[in-house]
Formats: structure tokens, C-alpha cells, sequence
């Protein structure tokens, strides 16, 4: 009995961090006091249908972490009609001013092709999607909004291989 116990431990740890594969996340609305679209306007993850897309959900401090992925993902050329990539910042994790980052951001995704930017003031997705706090997240969703990958943490150039590849055989 103890061993099994002590198998069972760490796979219950890594779920409660993580969206499952194959599972649609649940509703969310991130608007007013939890956040939004880097326009201003309300973001709904209901928009995630008819597409594949990569949800980047980042501290600002942990930028690092994903910073691969995001150097691969601004040269990727895909079709804007079948894939794009969403970077949720998690605001409520760092020590930046939030409307500093803000400002930055919706100056840079003006230069980004097919990336939408997306303000988490209150870790309402930490909460809700389970998602690790004080790190990045990398969630790919298929056209139906199902997971189809998910990874918390510093991505290795093999990771980044898989991702792309994950993106490509999906579109």
C-alpha cells in the first residue's frame, strides 16, 4: 500500500498543474478587473474555436522560460486563417508596473504577425485552467479547442521541435 501511495503522488502533483490532453479548457472570460485584450476590449476563450492555436501563458519575469518558442514562433509561416498564437501575461506575477508592461505590449504586437496579446490581472487563469503560477505555459489547442499539448517551464530546443511539429501536423 505504501508503495502505491508514493507512486501515486507525484502524478497527482503534475495533474494539478495542467490542462488534460483532450479536454476542452472551461469557459473563460477575461474582462474589466481580470484582465482583457491588449485593444482594451474583452477576451473570451470561446474565440479559440476554428483554429489551432498556441496559448502562451507567461510571468513577465520567467519571460526566459519560453523565449525559444517565441523567437520560433515569429518566424513561423503559417496561414492566419488555421493557426495563431496567444500570449496570456499573467500581470499578478510580477513586480513590473502593470501599465508599463501593458503599454510595451500593445506597442509589440503591432510588429508581430498572427500573436494576440492578453492580460491576466488577477491569475484568473491560474485558478481556473489550473495553470502553473510563476512560470510559462505553453497550451497547444487543435481547431475543437482541445488540448493537444501542454508544458510548464523552460523549454529546451527539442521542445520547441516538438511543438512545431505538433503545429504543423494539426494545421
Amino acid at each position: 500500500m505504501n508503495k502505491i501511495i508514493h507512486l501515486l503522488i507525484p502524478l497527482l502533483f503534475v495533474s494539478s498543474y495542467a490542462l488534460d490532453i483532450g479536454t476542452v479548457p472551461s469557459h473563460i472570460v477575461l474582462d474589466k478587473d481580470n484582465g482583457g485584450s491588449a485593444n482594451g476590449s474583452a477576451w473570451d476563450s470561446h474565440s479559440l474555436k476554428g483554429k489551432v492555436h498556441t496559448l502562451l501563458y507567461m510571468d513577465p519575469d520567467k519571460r526566459d522560460e519560453s523565449q525559444i518558442l517565441l523567437d520560433a514562433l515569429s518566424k513561423l509561416k503559417v496561414d492566419n486563417k488555421a493557426y495563431s498564437t496567444v500570449a496570456i501575461i499573467n500581470l499578478a506575477a510580477t513586480w513590473m508596473p502593470n501599465s508599463i508592461l501593458q503599454s510595451k505590449l500593445r506597442e509589440k504586437q503591432k510588429e508581430l504577425n498572427n500573436m494576440e496579446y492578453v492580460f491576466d490581472k488577477t491569475k484568473f487563469l491560474v485558478k481556473k485552467w489550473h495553470l502553473k503560477d510563476d512560470a510559462s505555459n505553453v497550451v497547444i489547442l487543435d481547431k475543437n479547442s482541445k488540448v493537444i499539448y501542454q508544458k510548464s517551464g523552460k523549454l529546451s530546443p527539442k521542445d520547441v521541435q516538438k511543438i512545431l511539429q505538433i503545429i504543423s501536423k494539426t494545421i
